[in-house]
C-alpha cells in the first residue's frame, strides 16, 4: 500500500470522533427523557446478548418518562432486568409487555457527577482527534523524509491538519459546553 496523506481521511477520522462524544453524550442523563438513555442497554435474548432497540420498541411520550414496548411477551422480565442492571438508576414498572420506566429528578450531586463523566467523555474526544493529529504529522514527515512530498508541502498540509484539529478540539468544546448546561438546568 503506497501512503499517501489525505485531508479527508484525517477529517474522516476525526469527525468519527466527535461522532463517538455526541453519541455517549445522548446517553447522558439528563433531567429530559431521552429514547437514546437505553442506548447501552443489553438484553439476553434467545440465547444472545442484543441492544434493547432489538426487542422492542423503545419511546419518549413524556418529558420525564421512557417507554419500552416489548414485541415478545417472554422477554419482558429480561427487559426489565436488563435495565435494572444497568446501573442507570432507573426502575421499570411492567404493564404486560409495556415497561414504563420513570425519570427521577437528578440532584446536585448526581448532576456534577454527570458534568464530570462529560468531561471525561470529552476529553477522550480530544484525545482521539489529536491522536489523528499525530499520525497525519508522522506521515507527512516519513513522506518528507522519502522525498515523495517538498518541505513547503509539508510545512503546509501540517499547517491545514493543525487548522483541522483545532476546529475539531472547538467542536467538541461547544458540545461538552451545551451538555453541561442540559444537565444542570433545574
Amino acid at each position: 500500500m503506497a501512503e499517501t496523506y489525505s485531508k479527508d481521511e484525517m477529517n474522516r477520522r476525526m469527525n468519527g470522533a466527535v461522532a463517538t462524544l455526541k453519541s455517549e453524550f445522548a446517553g447522558l442523563r439528563t433531567g429530559r427523557a431521552s429514547a437514546a438513555l437505553l442506548d447501552p442497554v443489553t438484553v439476553e435474548a434467545y440465547g444472545n446478548t442484543v441492544p434493547i432497540n432489538q426487542v422492542g420498541t423503545v419511546s419518549t411520550p413524556e418529558a420525564r418518562m421512557i417507554t419500552v414496548q416489548v414485541w415478545d411477551k417472554g422477554l419482558a422480565k429480561a427487559v426489565d432486568k436488563a435495565i435494572r442492571d444497568a446501573g442507570l438508576g432507573l426502575n421499570p414498572q411492567m404493564d404486560g409487555q409495556l415497561l414504563r420506566i420513570p425519570l427521577p429528578e437528578l440532584n446536585q450531586e448526581r448532576r456534577k457527577e454527570l458534568t464530570k463523566l462529560a468531561s471525561k467523555y470529552a476529553e477522550a474526544a480530544r484525545i482521539a482527534v489529536r491522536n489523528v493529529r499525530r499520525d497525519g504529522m508522522e506521515l507527512l514527515k516519513k513522506l518528507e523524509k522519502d522525498h515523495k512530498i517538498g518541505q513547503d508541502e509539508h510545512h503546509t498540509k501540517g499547517e491545514e491538519l493543525q487548522k483541522l484539529t483545532d476546529s475539531h478540539i472547538k467542536d467538541i468544546d461547544t458540545a461538552l459546553h451545551s451538555k453541561e448546561q442540559e444537565i444542570m438546568q433545574v
